[in-house]
């Protein structure tokens, strides 16, 4: 489980908007644009199956395996079309286009694949949003 503390702000029916505040590990991450810097932290939209009120301060968690196949579907997918598409591309090229560069072929072909994947994994994840399974859980209230 990947558990974090934040704050609950708002309570809208079954979830709670919880802000939960920065990490070490956060001055690396490429989604730092989402935060609120003013505040150090993000606001993220949690299950709250024990009624936490706002202001009450919770713990916010998520299973690692959902946490794990969403970011592999959401970044290894499109790298790995990136490169098979690439590798297709060039041997495509060799083979039935020898009076044209295959490189142009490879970069085509891979940048083709890494877009239909990035568009696949976009719409897998605003479908994944509505899933139960995907949505962090306030397990407890810390105070």
């Amino acid at each position: 489980m990947i558990e974090e503390t934040g704050t609950v702000i708002k309570v809208e029916g079954i979830t709670a908007r919880v802000k939960v505040q920065k990490r070490g590990s956060c001055e690396g991450c490429a989604a730092t644009g989402v935060c609120d810097p003013s505040e150090g932290g993000m606001e993220i939209e949690a299950l709250n199956p024990i009624n936490a009120k706002a202001g009450q301060t919770v713990k916010v968690s998520i299973a690692a395996q959902s946490y794990l196949k969403g970011t592999m579907l959401i970044y290894g997918l499109p790298v790995m079309a990136l490169v098979a598409g690439a590798i297709t591309g060039k041997v495509i090229g060799e083979e039935y286009f020898k009076e044209f560069n295959s490189d142009g072929a490879a970069a085509l072909l891979g940048f083709s694949a890494f877009a239909l994947t990035f568009l696949f994994a976009r719409s897998w994840s605003k479908k994944a949003e509505t899933k139960k399974e995907y949505k962090p859980v306030i397990d407890e209230i810390i105070c």
